[in-house]
């Protein structure tokens, strides 16, 4: 790199209070002639000798500098620290677009940030400050940022035994601990840091259910340790059937339930649709593995409802909700799934199909089908709504039995699986 190459510093100042700056950063900003930032971050810096400019959005950022061609190196400063959770990551990107589209003649202006060279400095994040407060070691901590996000807090603090959350949005303090406590972890440790390394820092420890109506300052991070998470030996699906409560009404078979549960491919985060959860067999195997994410049993018969909720406090499935009705309507005040398991739709299969595929136009559905003429309705379904890479599988499995001294297989009935994909 030439020696003439004017300089971008990204700088992490830390959580605020300028005595958590590393020496680096500080070098960094004191030799250059532009600061940028926060208006909050940029002011606790009254002795910079530059030019400032308050801003935040990549944009703007980058509109200022290209206006202001003199600054041979500028410092644009960030909360915390670069490599987490920070606006940092964004705006390296946008310059270097604007490079890689000067190269291939989209825009010669790009040209201009040729001039530039970035450099990231790290800062102390708000997790390492927090832990070293609160005397935890943080490498096995889960961190979620709930800044103007949805995340499933429960998935992540059922699974973890340590999570940490950047607090935001929708979701402040009092909200999280009032979802922990409706979820039966209300005596879960919730650690809160209010305006940490400021003077008026405030940094507590109680249980989620002691502070879900109390108020806390809108700058605060979150730390909770729950005693109560999850552990499963076996992590793979296809349990046995007698595991399950079955009264009278039918249930997904094992090796079935498997394959269909392989092909909807689901994922941690996903939340998923059962429809016609019968038992709910498939619907806790779904839970097991969309294990940060939600699913929703749906089923109408009186029976079949109680022996969900049976199976899913047994199995201890937090993240499997019941929910009485039939599908299609049933499904529309739902959140928008993406996976869909469909083992029975009552004669409403392309009603069901059309409602999924408004709500996520890129769902994956599995059915399971037992007659001829399911199965025909739901390729018929599938090709009609452009589902891709259809899917046609006829499983027949038979279960041995002792019988005196020998054994003999019994069949099940051959059962359809035809998964596809919008």
């Amino acid at each position: 790199m030439e020696a003439t190459m004017k300089k971008i510093y990204l700088v992490g100042i830390g959580m605020g209070n300028i005595e958590t700056l590393t020496e680096q950063a500080r070098r960094a900003i004191e030799a250059s002639e532009l600061l940028i930032g926060a208006e909050r971050m940029v002011n606790a810096f009254p002795d910079f000798q530059g030019d400032v400019c308050y801003a935040i959005s990549p944009s703007k950022i980058m509109d200022y500098i290209s206006e202001h061609p003199k600054h041979q190196a500028v410092a644009v400063i960030f909360s915390g620290d670069v490599g987490f959770f920070s606006g940092a990551k964004k705006l390296n990107q946008s310059i270097e677009e604007q490079k890689q589209s000067q190269f291939v003649g989209q825009n010669p202006a790009g040209g201009f940030w040729n001039e530039y060279e970035t450099e990231f400095l790290p800062g102390i994040s708000s997790l390492q400050y927090f832990s070293a407060k609160l005397k935890l070691s943080w490498e096995d901590t889960k961190v979620v940022s709930l800044h103007g996000r949805e995340d499933n807090i429960m998935g992540a603090v059922w699974n973890h035994s340590k999570v940490f959350f950047l607090t935001g949005g929708d979701y402040s303090v009092k909200k999280v601990c009032q979802i922990l406590s409706e979820n039966n972890l209300e005596e879960a440790i919730v650690h809160v840091g209010e305006r940490l390394s400021y003077l008026n820092e405030r940094i507590l420890s109680a249980t989620a259910g002691s502070l879900a109506e109390e108020e806390f300052d809108p700058l605060a991070v979150m730390l909770i340790e729950n005693e109560k998470i999850i552990q499963r030996s076996v992590i793979t699906h296809g349990l046995n059937d007698e595991l399950f409560r079955r009264g009278q009404v039918p249930m997904t078979k094992s090796e079935i339930r498997s394959i269909s549960i392989s092909k909807l491919q689901l994922r941690p985060g996903d939340v998923v649709y059962d429809i016609g959860a019968g038992t709910g067999s498939v619907s806790i195997e779904m839970a097991f593995q969309a294990y940060e994410g939600s699913v929703y049993a749906v089923e109408f018969n009186e029976e079949a409802l109680g022996l969900i909720q049976q199976n899913a406090e047994q199995f201890g499935v937090w993240n499997l909700k019941v929910i009485e009705g039939k599908a299609p309507d049933a499904l529309a005040d739902l959140p928008v799934p993406d996976r869909a398991f469909i083992g029975g739709s009552k004669g409403n299969l392309a009603e069901i199909l059309e409602l999924l595929v408004k709500k996520n136009p890129k769902i994956r559905v599995v059915v399971n089908a037992i007659t001829l003429e399911t199965m025909a309705e739901a390729i018929s379904q599938f090709q009609k709504l452009g589902f891709e890479d259809i899917d046609i599988v006829q499983i027949f499995a038979a279960h041995g039995k002792a019988a005196g001294n020998y054994h003999m297989m019994l069949g099940q009935n051959p059962v359809f699986i035809i998964s596809g994909q919008k």
